[in-house]
Parts: structure tokens; C-alpha cells; sequence
């Protein structure tokens, strides 16, 4: 046994992702969909049969947008989908932990999250761009606290801010779902924004 610590993870896809310095030929959009469908939001404290996983938060985070930003472009909605994309390695640490984390994951979170990019053909976001990413993704986690995991209203406005009016094909993106239904509707969504 070496020394040197083992800082990569085989994927199903065969790929070898290093954690620590990810490379855009070494993502593939089969492990994300697959792991994002099994990593579990708000550490699985929520409703239902099913967990309700970072796929599904992606496909409500990306339909918030559209709706804040109708004049989305494909790339704009890939960008929202692919938001919390290195989660599909990293799991899903909710926010109070990762703060007293601190640097250290957000340093492997951002290197993941640039290889992504890279890997799609997406650049940095724009400012506005990642504006809206953010608010959405606070509406989405408004919207699933109240929901989901069990938050009155006015403490997830304390946390999360507030919510908006949406529409109920959006709101119903909050409905857990089997793993399986999960990955699959997270999958054609990417390739509807992506053809390529």
C-alpha cells in the first residue's frame, strides 16, 4: 500500500475523476445524472417514500430560473441545472456545515464545478448570471423547506429569504421521486439544453 493518499473516484462510467484536480475529459454527464439521483437533500430529513436528491433540487433550481428569467438561453438553463453538479462526487453538505468546513471544501467544490464547465462548453457565469443561479437556488430551498423538510414559513424566510408566486408544474418539481424517475428526467433535461 502507497504512502500517498488515493484522491480519485472511479465512476461507473469507467472515467478516474481526481477530487483534487479534476480534468474536463474525466466528467461525463452518465455520473453526474446517476450520483446527483442518489445524493439526498437536507441529509435526507424530508417527506415521502422517496428521498427528495440534488437531481430533482437541480431540475426545481433550473425551472425557478426560467421563471424569474424567462428570456433564459439553453446555456443560461444549463448552467442553473448544473449548479450543485459536484455534489455528484461530494455529497450534499448543508450549509451550516459547510461553513464551519470552511475553505477547503469549497476549494474542491469550485475546482469540480469548473471542470464541469469545461467539460460542457459553459464558461464562468456572468454576474447577472450568477445572480439569478443564486436566487433561484435560494427559492428552490425556501420552497422545499416549507415543503419538504418540515421549516414554517417564517423560518425559512429567516434562512432561505423569500419565496414567489410559481406556477404548479414548477412547484411540483418539489414531489420526491423514485431514484430512477430522478436520474432519467435529470438526464433529458440535460440533453434538451445540451444537443450536443
Amino acid at each position: 500500500m502507497s504512502g500517498t493518499p488515493r484522491a480519485w473516484q472511479r465512476m461507473l462510467s469507467g472515467r478516474r475523476l481526481d477530487l483534487l484536480d479534476p480534468a474536463a475529459g474525466d466528467i461525463e454527464i452518465a455520473d453526474i445524472a446517476h450520483g446527483l439521483a442518489r445524493v439526498a437533500r437536507w441529509n435526507g430529513q424530508t417527506r415521502g417514500p422517496h428521498v427528495f436528491s440534488v437531481a430533482q433540487h437541480s431540475l426545481l433550481v433550473e425551472a425557478v430560473g426560467r421563471h424569474l428569467a424567462p428570456d433564459c438561453t439553453d446555456r443560461d438553463g444549463l448552467e442553473l441545472l448544473l449548479h450543485d453538479a459536484p455534489e455528484y462526487v461530494v455529497g450534499d453538505i448543508i450549509s451550516p456545515l459547510k461553513a464551519a468546513i470552511g475553505d477547503a471544501y469549497r476549494g474542491v467544490e469550485l475546482r469540480l464545478l469548473a471542470a464541469v464547465r469545461g467539460r460542457f462548453g459553459l464558461t464562468a457565469p456572468s454576474p447577472a448570471l450568477a445572480r439569478l443561479v443564486k436566487r433561484a437556488d435560494r427559492i428552490a430551498a425556501h420552497v422545499e423547506a416549507v415543503r419538504l423538510a418540515g421549516f414554517a414559513r417564517d423560518e425559512a424566510e429567516r434562512y432561505f429569504g423569500g419565496s414567489v408566486e410559481l406556477p404548479e408544474p414548477v412547484v411540483a418539481l418539489a414531489e420526491p421521486w423514485p431514484t430512477a424517475a430522478a436520474e432519467a428526467r435529470f438526464l433529458a433535461r440535460f440533453h434538451a439544453l445540451c444537443p450536443n
